[in-house]
């Protein structure tokens, strides 16, 4: 957990606003195009409110951390967000997290998005030219000219890049919905390209749809998926590290660095690590955003909850820490796998 400084507050469109931040103790924060933050929203409800946001900034080219907030109807920490955070506030977060990543950024890129699913997306763009050498082609989706996001920044951006970047508008106002036969004409071009794609849920299912028509094999698409978070992702959970009693030896790969420990029976992985003192990535701890995935090496696990990791996922020997409890005697673990 951490504190961040709002330095400004950017009115991108009439319903986003970007934060633009600073940790409040001067230190330099490391993260990679297209993680996210999770924010603390006061709230007087039971458990408080944490919600997470996508990264707009890029970490070679923005000398600060940035996040856009789009207002949702009736949703209540976009709504707080976009109503009361002011230049100067603080704000508690926890460290970028997420595995909308690309893994080369000379590759070239096919980027899909619809309305504010675009923060990530912009993230990724603006790193790919700036630290990369390959192609980008960006379908962004709205509403309308007014509800377009980073607009002028996205202009500025084509006319850097006349050569590497390509900006295509989708405008419900002047084309309808996006269609099947809409997306497939603009993606098809780049099929062979790395995909990303990120928006509201029924138009990352047309667009996975039609990249999965145009054979773009499972490794190639990519897609950031948020779900409003039900509990409290900052509040300590007491783990019984010290006491007597069943537990599993395990074996963690974190950063370079192997960690043995006592894991207490019936304590999920992610609790014990932290408790530990175990810096271990993680944002909703409710199975539901990957921030927390690691492999599985050794030994078995069983997951309470999971709404993120597919049967290859799990096939493949990812597991969510967040939600892994111990079934054999010794478990041996990866973050950097």
């Amino acid at each position: 957990m951490a504190t961040v400084r709002v330095v400004e507050v950017v009115r991108e469109t009439a319903d986003a606003h970007t934060l633009v931040l600073e940790p409040a103790g001067g230190e330099r924060w490391d993260y990679r195009p297209g993680q996210f933050l999770t924010l603390r929203v006061p709230s007087e409800r039971p458990g408080g409110a944490a919600r997470c946001y996508s990264l707009c900034s890029s970490p070679v080219r923005d000398p600060r951390l940035k996040v856009t907030v789009k207002r949702t109807r009736e949703g209540y920490a976009s709504n707080w967000l976009c109503d009361h955070v002011r230049a100067g506030d603080e704000l508690e977060v926890l460290p970028p997290a997420g595995t909308f990543v690309p893994a080369d950024l000379d590759a070239d890129f096919l980027l899909l998005a619809g309305g504010s699913g675009v923060t990530p997306v912009l993230s990724i763009l603006k790193t790919a030219l700036h630290a990369g050498s390959g192609h980008v082609t960006l379908v962004y989706a709205n509403r309308d000219e007014a509800s377009v996001i980073f607009r002028d920044e996205l202009v500025a951006l084509a006319a850097e890049h006349p050569d590497r970047l390509t900006v295509v508008h989708w405008l419900e106002s002047v084309q309808g919905l996006p269609t099947e036969v809409g997306l497939r004409a603009l993606a098809a071009p780049y099929a062979a390209r790395e995909a990303f794609v990120c928006g509201p849920g029924a138009f990352m299912d047309l667009a996975a749809k039609v990249l999965q028509d145009l054979g773009v094999p499972r490794e190639r698409l990519h897609q950031e998926v948020f779900t409003s978070l039900e509990g409290d992702p900052f509040a300590e959970v007491v783990v019984p590290l010290d006491d007597e009693g069943e537990r599993t030896e395990v074996v963690v790969e974190l950063d370079g660095d192997v960690t043995s420990l006592g894991w207490p029976a019936g304590s999920r992985l992610l609790d014990v690590l932290l408790a530990a003192g175990v810096e271990a990535p993680y944002s909703c701890r409710e199975g539901a955003c990957s921030a927390c995935a690691c492999r599985l090496l050794e030994g078995t696990v069983e997951l309470d909850h999971n709404e993120v990791l597919d049967a290859t996922d799990l096939a493949e020997g990812l597991i969510l820490s967040c939600q892994a409890r111990a079934t054999s005697p010794v478990v041996k673990v990866s973050f950097d796998a």
